[in-house]
């Protein structure tokens, strides 16, 4: 588990989406972390009904490697413990 860096896509931003901050959101991600690319579209989905369309922002394999490790200090304790 981490966090899924994610932007809005272009023209749209919190205001015109009508987000306040105060909900709480679902991101529809694939089941397993391999199935996710680069640039990626996902949806989002708000408590309060709303539904809108991101871009997951890993931009290479190499950050995808490291969400999938919990981090960057684990891929690279793992990556050692492996030499």
């Amino acid at each position: 588990m981490g966090i899924v860096p994610l932007c809005f896509k272009a023209g749209e931003d919190a205001d015109s989406l009508g987000l306040t901050g105060h909900e709480r959101f679902t991101i529809d991600l694939p089941d397993k972390i391999s199935e996710i690319r680069p640039g990626q579209d996902v949806t989002v989905r708000t408590d309060t009904g709303k539904s809108f369309t991101c871009v997951v922002r890993f931009d290479t394999e190499v950050e995808l490697a490291y969400f999938n490790h919990g981090g960057i200090l684990p891929y690279v304790i793992r990556q050692l413990s492996q030499q």
